[in-house]
């Protein structure tokens, strides 16, 4: 049995941070360590999803991969900063000039790892609640069928989300720790650990995880969540981690078989990029 299917997660996020440390040490700017760490985290994923398929039919076709590639440049690029100077100037800004004591919530003495981690653990916490009620409640899951659209998984599609659920989740991985005036470091070594493993949880790698799927929000359960059958996809909400799962009983993983079809039941489902923007409003699934 080869051991490459289980190095790769380990090796992708080890060489992800090494590359970003490699970065700074160099002098490079944090903004651009960051999104040159995430660009070539993605490369790196999509380069063995070539060598490596785990479905040779999950590989996307042009129209499937322009559409989602107006989702990363809107959705997941240009969105963010509208988003931040927002939660900037309209909450974070006056929340401050008032004198509330945010900033001292945080722990901004603790090591930059450790720090790095408790955020981990605390929005992957918030958006576990968030997954779920998005899957439970009919007009949230109009929002979030946007990312369960796709018939098949890989690297790109993990950045197929409607802007207003991205703006929700914004809430949760973004506000709270501006307002508690996290570290910028902390912030992007946050953002590269979410992104790299979020292009890995949505990959068609051949890739094992084994105890770790106890640990990370990994592909092997993450495809069990885009499975058609509402009982098996609404498991695994954890995004970054799958511990919040573990802890309330919704860590789905079949140890006898594969996962059958993915996607929604509704074969007329818009595809495109501006049909999939409008859809939450037109459609009900």
């Amino acid at each position: 049995m080869t051991l490459v299917p289980w190095l790769i997660y380990p090796l992708v996020m080890g060489g992800a941070f090494s590359f970003f440390a490699l970065l700074r040490l160099s002098g490079v700017p944090l903004s651009s360590s960051t999104y040159l760490t995430i660009v070539v985290g993605a490369l790196t994923v999509a380069a063995l999803e070539r060598a490596l398929p785990y479905r040779t039919a999950w590989r996307p076709g042009p129209d499937e991969f322009r559409t989602d590639l107006g989702f990363i440049a809107v959705v997941q690029l240009a969105f963010p900063p509208i988003m931040g100077f927002v939660f900037t100037n309209a909450l974070v800004a006056p929340v401050r000039g008032l004198g509330l004591p945010t900033t001292v919530i945080w722990p901004h003495a603790w090591p930059v790892w450790v720090q790095v981690a408790l955020m981990v653990l605390m929005v992957d916490l918030m958006r576990y609640w968030l997954h779920r009620a998005l899957h439970q409640y009919d007009l949230l899951w109009r929002l979030h069928a946007v990312h369960h659209s796709v018939g098949r998984l890989y690297w790109l599609n993990t950045s197929r989300f409607h802007p207003i659920e991205k703006a929700l989740q914004m809430m949760l991985d973004s506000l709270p720790f501006l307002l508690m005036g996290v570290r910028a470091e902390v912030l992007s070594l946050y953002y590269v650990t979410y992104s790299t493993n979020g292009f890995l949880q949505h990959s068609n790698i051949n890739l094992r995880y084994g105890v770790l799927n106890y640990v990370v929000g990994s592909a092997e359960t993450h495809r069990w969540h885009h499975s058609r059958e509402p009982r098996e996809a609404n498991n695994n909400y954890g995004s970054t981690l799958v511990l919040w799962d573990l802890a309330f009983g919704t860590w789905f993983l079949p140890k006898t078989r594969d996962v059958g079809a993915l996607g929604l039941h509704e074969a007329g489902y818009p595809r495109s990029f501006l049909g999939l923007l409008r859809a939450p409003f037109q459609h009900h699934v």
